[in-house]
């Protein structure tokens, strides 16, 4: 089975991380660091649901398709791997969310 889009982005995140280019967004996000990267994915964050609240569907794609990528720069600085998200994720099923929330304290 082929990666998916996810997978081959946080590769050339982390390939960017490893082998820095000039000019290159990611490169410039992880030069000035883990506070700056954390406020992007925080500014993202809040335009996918000023876009999903004004019911703009492409726009939220758009934004979604932002902070995608910029959470993937915060895995690579943090070294999480996807599959730990996975995993995490993976584990969530069969699982209430309710209870889930309440051991959790999220």
């Amino acid at each position: 089975m082929g990666k998916t889009v996810l997978e081959e982005l946080y590769e050339v995140v982390l390939d960017r991380k490893s082998n820095p280019r000039e000019g290159s967004y990611t490169c410039q996000l992880f030069s000035k660091g883990r506070q700056e990267i954390l406020k992007k994915v925080g500014e993202e964050a809040v335009e996918v649901v000023v876009a999903a609240s004004a019911g703009d569907k492409k726009q939220t794609i758009y934004e979604l398709a932002d902070l995608f990528y910029h959470i993937t720069v915060m895995l690579a600085e943090y070294d999480i791997r996807l599959e730990d998200v996975y995993r995490a994720l993976q584990g969530r099923f069969g699982i209430s969310g309710l209870r889930l929330k309440n051991t959790q304290g999220g």
